[in-house]
C-alpha cells in the first residue's frame, strides 16, 4: 500500500522495504499527479537479495515488482510510456528482450537498453519505468 508523502499531499510513495531504499533514501516508485515513476528495480527475492539463477529469472522478477508498484499506485502496466533496461552483460540483451516483450509487446513503450556495472555483482539486470496515470488520451473516431 502506498504512503502519502507527508510533505506533499499530491505525492504517493511505494516501497518494497529493501535495505537500499532506506540506506539511499529513495522510494521504489512515486506517483505525483498523473505521473508514476519506478526506480531501477532488480530481480530480488522476498528478503531483498538478488535472485540466484539466470538473467531471465531476474528480469521476470524485476518486471513483476515494477508491475506491482505501478498497480499499487493506481496505474496499469498499459499506462507505461518508457522503460529503461540496464544489463551487466550485453550478450544477454536478447534474452532480456524476450521477457520485456512478454510484458510490453502490446503496450510498446519507448525503451532504452544500456550495459552497466552494478554495485552488487549478483545483480544482472535493473529496470525503470515511467507511466502516465490514466493512460493515453481518449481519441474519438472522426
Amino acid at each position: 500500500m502506498p504512503d502519502q508523502d507527508p510533505n506533499n499531499v499530491g505525492r504517493w510513495l511505494y516501497s518494497t522495504k529493501t535495505k537500499y531504499e532506506f540506506q539511499f533514501g529513495y522510494s521504489r516508485a512515486v506517483r505525483h499527479g498523473n505521473v508514476i515513476r519506478v526506480a531501477g528495480t532488480a530481480g530480488l527475492d522476498e528478503d531483498g537479495n538478488p535472485l540466484q539463477g539466470s538473467i531471465v529469472d531476474q528480469t521476470r522478477r524485476a518486471l513483476e515488482i515494477v508491475k506491482a508498484a505501478i498497480e499499487d499506485l493506481g496505474g496499469r502496466l498499459e499506462d507505461t510510456i518508457m522503460t529503461r533496461v540496464y544489463v551487466s552483460d550485453v550478450a544477454a540483451i536478447e534474452s532480456v528482450a524476450v521477457i520485456h516483450g512478454d510484458f510490453f509487446r502490446d503496450i510498446r513503450p519507448a525503451t532504452t537498453i544500456v550495459q552497466v556495472n552494478f554495485i552488487d555483482p549478483r545483480i544482472q539486470v535493473e529496470i525503470e519505468a515511467e507511466c502516465v496515470y490514466g493512460g493515453a488520451d481518449a481519441k474519438k473516431p472522426a
